[in-house]
């Protein structure tokens, strides 16, 4: 079966807080694909879509769902269990990568840099005492200190912490969207993500992409407001400065268990040295999405990329 002969379902949307996002990737996807000659429809993750793929099972599936339902490893998980193959890693990879600490544990064994990091859920906070913590974190990981949520995306409810007197108050934005609250040192230096793609000769890592936030901070409104961010694609980066870059990427891409495509986020710090701080598995799809630059940036054709990719998600359940 050629590509152009495979019928795509785009699933995007969802419950998050993410669904505006979602909604935007989805249509940018769909018109990539439509673009490159492929019959591709699109579907929120809703109650009526097991009906559907029952009835009308599609050749494959993308997956533009940001949040949890696209990156927890549940969605993937169902679709699994109606053998429908869908772009990007497994369910349990997706689980893996969603949450940050464990993902950052798995990292660290691999010997891949990641800065240091505590996981505290609010039930324990409050149960230890707040104050009698936060001043153990910022004596012990040292300010400043990014605060985020264990599980989540395009940067809700995080926050740079460079006075202890902003701990308390960066801990309750966080969870407001999280149960847990990662708190990592925060390593001063040059904000990239690397997309890493695997069109079938193994993962490899585009150009990066340096994100300049006008404040300072790459949180929701900068990621997703025109004009209050600056990218440069490549990143300004010397030549092994952006080795180094391309291999701690790639290395974080195979150590997590992940296939198809990932963006991995990392600071790189005065010495030129890279740290890896997240891994995202359903990066957004924008037109202010890093994912796209950097396709674009290597010289591939956006449209052509993704057919790809459906295609090997096709023959996998073909083989299977």
């Amino acid at each position: 079966m050629g590509t152009t002969d495979l019928r795509v379902l785009v699933l995007a949307g969802g419950l998050s807080y993410e669904r505006d996002v979602s909604l935007k990737s989805g249509r940018r996807v769909i018109d990539a694909l439509r673009g490159a000659g492929i019959d591709a429809q699109q579907r929120d993750a809703d109650v009526a879509l097991l009906p559907a793929l029952r009835s009308d099972p599609p050749d494959a599936v993308v997956i533009a769902l940001h949040g949890a339902t696209g990156e927890d490893g549940s969605l993937r998980g169902v679709l699994d269990l109606f053998d429908v193959p869908y772009v990007g890693c497994d369910a349990l990879a997706s689980r893996l990568a969603w949450d940050k600490p464990s993902a950052k544990a798995v990292l660290r064994e691999a010997g891949i840099p990641t800065p240091d990091w505590v996981a505290l859920p609010h039930d324990r906070f409050s149960e230890l005492g707040a104050v009698a913590v936060l001043e153990r974190i910022a004596s012990r990981l040292q300010l400043p200190l990014m605060v985020k949520p264990a599980q989540g995306g395009s940067g809700l409810g995080a926050a740079v912490v460079r006075d202890e007197s902003a701990l308390p108050a960066a801990m309750v934005g966080c969870f407001a969207y999280d149960s847990t609250a990662l708190v990592e040192r925060y390593v001063t230096g040059m904000d990239v993500a690397v997309t890493v793609i695997d069109l079938g000769d193994g993962p490899q890592a585009l150009p990066a992409v340096e994100i300049v936030p006008r404040n300072g901070v790459y949180d929701y409104a900068a990621r997703y407001t025109a004009g209050l961010t600056t990218w440069h694609t490549p990143a300004r980066l010397d030549a092994p400065a952006a080795a180094a870059v391309a291999a701690a990427a790639v290395a974080a891409h195979n150590a997590l268990g992940l296939r198809d495509l990932s963006r991995v986020d990392l600071i790189v710090d005065e010495s030129g040295a890279p740290q890896v701080l997240e891994v995202n598995v359903a990066p957004g799809m924008t037109e202010t999405s890093l994912l796209p630059m950097a396709i674009q940036a290597a010289g591939l054709d956006f449209g052509k990329v993704l057919a790809a990719m459906v295609a090997r998600a096709a023959g996998r359940a073909a083989l299977s």
